[in-house]
């Protein structure tokens, strides 16, 4: 049977950084587990044809939520990679580190030595980034990071409209200042898609120590309260990948409460109901299930300097051709290049509403593209204090779990999102939008009340695609906590979890870069190492912040 010093259950962005750390120094064998397939090939490694690979069951899991009973009943959608790099080959390669306050809030619930000063230095030690603030960003790291060419002049409207309302701007928000309207940055380099499998796992499996098994995680072996190994079915086998050190869950904020409820590690009366024997019992697993909403706020352009005028088939062909070719053009740009981070009102110490700005009126996932010239801001509160919980349909390992996030079930999530509404027409009442701006298309201009407004929310919102918190990082003597500090599973020994499951609560933006940095520092715990040195740079907070909200 193989066996290594150190199994990964997914090549996710965690999954693919650990693999990555945990192997450098030659001395410990690696081996990661990943249920997908390859990653190659131009829909996923085709920047703007981000809308195609999370609607493919050959690279997505296919998993949705049950029936959201504040949303109207609306089942949504929860993509989550199931390919070489996981959710980062298939996400919308949006780089955002978060908020120096999330990672400080972290640590004042519990997750001791995860504060802003701690997290840092590995956010610097991962990026490879160009045109960043100086000496708070990373530039010899393995994960590209770039700007757009921002060549459309809406992305210059947007960041000038935001000035003009009275708004910050900020020329790095990944620096020391996020509050701002600005260029937002992206996960792409030399017109490719990079991703954790192309940073991490490939330059990881050219080492001799690191191979990759293909297969279904259906149990981590549990022998003794120590894991020693993960049982996957391969083909039509079902064989124990042993560890001899540790096991590593980095399965993904759905999978990896799944996997741990499925080895007897949860919520015991849930287990006890599935038949699963109970060898730690941990409520918080499948607990705490957070996610960002988000909705489009759509207006007609008058000039034809949108992207509808290349969205026929034979522009659509002409930029991947430029793409397959040279890397270059349209196709080599996930379009999201201008960004903003506000606070929703006075008292609110840091940002708590992201802006992605697109010269496009179009859903994320490609569909129901507007009939004309278009522009559109996706906008949602990111701090919600709404609550859900991953549990098990059954006992079958294949069978999807139950996905409950309990949207918009906080009275404020309401209040924050009208007010997303409002401010987001605001700003595109500004004078820098005055040569472009037509109709709103969506909600509409008829849609003004609180009543009207709340109806389009409830009908409209969309998740964002950043579900966490499902294995909550804190202090081992909390009840609710899955992993301790160093990202070890409570009540087990060998085991860790290091993925975006680990959340005590959702980061500012979108998860991907705080999901690799958790790879990155949890591959530092691992193996024992000592942290990297703390850093004492000052983040920057809004001086008004008590007064205004701008």
């Amino acid at each position: 049977m193989p066996e290594a010093d150190f199994v990964i259950v997914g090549s996710g962005s965690a999954g693919s950084a650990m693999a990555y750390r945990l192997s450098e120094d030659g001395k410990h064998s690696v081996i990661v587990i990943e249920f997908g397939g390859t990653d190659i090939g131009p829909l996923i490694q085709m920047p703007s044809a981000l809308s195609f690979p999370m609607n493919m069951s050959l690279y997505d899991w296919g998993f949705a939520s049950e029936p959201e009973p504040h949303l109207g009943g609306r089942v949504l959608a929860t993509p989550r990679g199931k390919v070489l790099g996981g959710s980062s080959s298939i996400n919308g390669m949006v780089y955002v580190r978060g908020h120096a306050g999330d990672f400080d809030h972290w640590a004042e619930t519990g997750a001791t030595g995860w504060g802003y000063a701690d997290v840092l230095p590995y956010f610097k030690r991962m990026e490879n980034v160009r045109g960043g603030e100086d000496g708070w960003r990373g530039t010899d790291g393995p994960l590209h990071v770039q700007r757009g060419a921002r060549k459309n002049p809406l992305y210059a409207a947007f960041v000038e409209a935001g000035a003009q309302a009275g708004f910050e701007l900020t020329d790095d928000y990944n620096g020391s200042k996020q509050e701002g309207f600005g260029a937002m940055e992206q996960t792409i380099h030399r017109g490719r898609r990079w991703s954790a499998a192309n940073a991490y796992l490939r330059p990881a499996l050219k080492r001799q120590n690191v191979s990759l098994v293909k297969g279904f995680a259906r149990k981590i072996v549990i022998e003794n309260h120590r894991a020693v190994g993960v049982e996957i079915e391969t083909g039509k086998r079902i064989l124990t990948i042993r560890a001899r050190r540790e096991v590593i869950v980095a399965a993904s904020s759905i999978n990896s409460p799944k996997l741990l409820m499925l080895s007897g590690i949860g919520p015991a009366a849930q287990l006890r109901a599935n038949g699963i024997e109970v060898v730690a019992d941990r409520p918080g697993v499948g607990a705490n299930l957070q996610d960002h909403l988000e909705l489009y706020i759509q207006q007609e352009a008058t000039q034809p300097v949108t992207l509808y005028s290349v969205l026929n088939p034979f522009s659509k062909a002409m930029i991947g051709a430029e793409w397959l070719f040279f890397k270059t053009g349209l196709g080599a740009t996930n379009h999201f290049e201008a960004a903003a981070f506000v606070r929703s009102r006075a008292g609110v110490d840091y940002p708590d509403i992201q802006f992605h700005f697109l010269p496009a009126a179009i859903r994320y996932d490609g569909k129901s593209a507007a009939k004309s010239h278009g522009f559109q801001a996706h906008v949602g509160p990111m701090r919600s204090k709404s609550r859900g919980t991953v549990s098990l349909r059954s006992p079958d390992p294949r069978a999807k779990p139950v996905i409950r996030f309990n949207y918009m079930s906080h009275a404020e999530d309401w209040a924050d999102f009208r007010h997303c509404i409002r401010l987001t027409r605001e700003i595109f009442g500004q004078p820098a939008f005055q040569a472009y701006r037509g109709a709103e298309l969506s909600p509409g201009s008829h849609v003004q009340s609180d009543d009207e407004l709340d109806a389009f929310i409830r009908e409209h919102a969309e998740s964002a695609y950043h579900p966490c918190g499902t294995c909550r990082m804190g202090r081992a003597d909390d009840l609710t906590s899955v992993v301790d500090p160093e990202c070890r599973v409570i009540g087990v020994d060998g085991l860790r979890v290091a993925d975006s499951s680990i959340f005590p609560r959702v980061t500012n933006g979108n998860l991907n870069a705080p999901s690799i940095m958790t790879g990155e520092k949890a591959a530092d715990h691992i193996l024992g190492r000592g942290p990297l040195p703390p850093s004492n740079q000052q983040p920057w907070y809004n001086p008004r912040w008590r007064e205004s909200d701008r």
